[in-house]
């Protein structure tokens, strides 16, 4: 199970990322974080940009309602998705993971 938090405006979401994968998806639950990988690069911020993007695309979000709290250059990250509460967040993420 993930572990998301309420946070100010928004909900907390650990994720576990994986830059340079073969494909973007996410992957599954790693230590309570959710697992995404993505092919871009750890280079210069682009693999955080490619992380939203996908995150956002994935969960029916925008790009612009997901802020990096911490990590970024760690692969364990933190997001804050603002505008949504921890449940309708958890139910959004349970859609792209595998029983």
């Amino acid at each position: 199970m993930i572990d998301l938090q309420p946070g100010k405006g928004g909900t907390i979401l650990p994720v576990h990322a994986q830059p340079g994968a073969r494909r973007n998806g996410i992957t599954g639950i790693h230590a309570g974080r959710l697992k995404v990988a993505v092919t871009q690069a750890p280079e210069k911020g682009k693999a955080n940009q490619a992380l939203v993007r996908l995150l956002a695309e994935l969960l029916d979000l925008k790009p612009s309602q997901f802020t990096l709290l911490s990590g970024e250059t760690a692969q364990h990250k933190r997001f804050l998705v603002a505008g949504i509460e921890p449940a309708e967040l958890r139910a959004k993420v349970a859609k792209h993971l595998r029983p």
